[in-house]
C-alpha cells in the first residue's frame, strides 16, 4: 500500500509533506508535555522496527498478495509516537526494501499516520466502556477496532489519491479496477491486524500493563 515515486503530482507531494510535517510537530509537542518524553523511547524503538519488518511478510489474498502494515497496532501501543515512528519506518523501507519513495514519503506518512493517531484516540474509548464491559472486554475490542480501522482508513485514503490522480498517459479503467482489487484484498488484513493488535493488547494488560498508553 506504498505509493512509490513517480505516481503522484508533485504539488500532491508537496501537500503530503506540509501535512505530515504538520502533524510531526503536533505529535512531538504532546509526546514533550510528557513527564518523561524519552521514557517510551525503547518501546518506540521496538515498534518502528516491527513496522519495518511487517512490510516484508506478504499474505496472499487471491488474485493479490497485501503485507502487514500494523500502522494501527502502533498507534494502540504508542500514542503520540507512533506519527514519528511509521516516519522513520517508512524512510528506511524506501531505502532499503525499495517500498514507497523519497517523493511521496510525506503522503505515505500521512496516509499511515494519521489514521494511527485516531486509532489511538479510539483505544482510549475503552476507559469509557470500562463500567459497562469488562475491563478485558473493553480493551480487546477497542484494540481490535484501532488496528483494523487504522489500516482500512489508510486504504481508503490509498485509493482515493491513486483513482483521482491517475496520470493521462495511463489506462485510466485498467489502474482503476487495479487499485480496487488491490483495496478490497485489504479487508482481510483489517481482521488480521485487528485481532493481532486485540492480542497483543490483552497480553501487555495482563503482563505489563504500564506499557499500554494511557494507563
Amino acid at each position: 500500500m506504498h505509493i512509490p515515486d513517480g505516481i503522484l503530482p508533485a504539488q500532491v507531494c508537496a501537500a503530503g509533506y506540509g501535512v505530515t510535517g504538520l502533524v510531526t510537530w503536533y505529535a512531538l509537542r504532546k509526546i514533550n508535555q510528557k513527564p518523561d518524553p524519552t521514557a517510551e523511547i525503547p518501546k518506540a524503538s521496538l515498534m518502528t522496527a516491527a513496522f519495518f519488518v511487517a512490510s516484508s511478510i506478504y499474505i496472499p489474498v487471491p488474485p493479490a498478495s497485501v503485507h502487514l502494515i500494523l500502522n494501527g497496532l502502533l498507534g494502540v501501543i504508542l500514542g503520540y509516537f507512533a506519527f514519528p515512528a511509521i516516519l522513520i519506518g517508512l524512510f528506511f523501507q524506501a531505502l532499503v526494501l525499495g517500498h514507497g519513495g523519497l517523493t511521496t514519503l510525506g503522503i505515505n506518512a500521512a496516509m499511515m499516520g494519521v489514521p494511527a493517531l485516531l486509532a489511538y484516540h479510539l483505544f482510549q474509548l475503552r476507559f469509557w466502556l470500562g463500567d459497562r464491559l469488562s475491563k478485558n472486554w473493553s480493551t480487546g475490542l477497542f484494540a481490535f477496532l484501532g488496528g483494523s480501522l487504522g489500516l482500512g482508513l489508510a486504504a481508503l485514503v490509498f485509493l482515493t489519491l491513486i483513482v483521482t490522480t491517475i496520470p493521462a498517459e495511463f489506462d485510466a479503467t485498467t489502474e482503476r479496477n487495479a487499485v480496487m482489487t488491490l483495496s478490497i484484498a485489504h479487508i482481510p488484513l483489517m481482521l488480521v491486524e485487528g485481532t493481532f493488535t486485540a492480542v497483543l493488547a490483552l497480553f501487555l494488560q495482563r503482563v505489563k500493563p504500564e506499557l499500554l498508553e494511557g494507563k
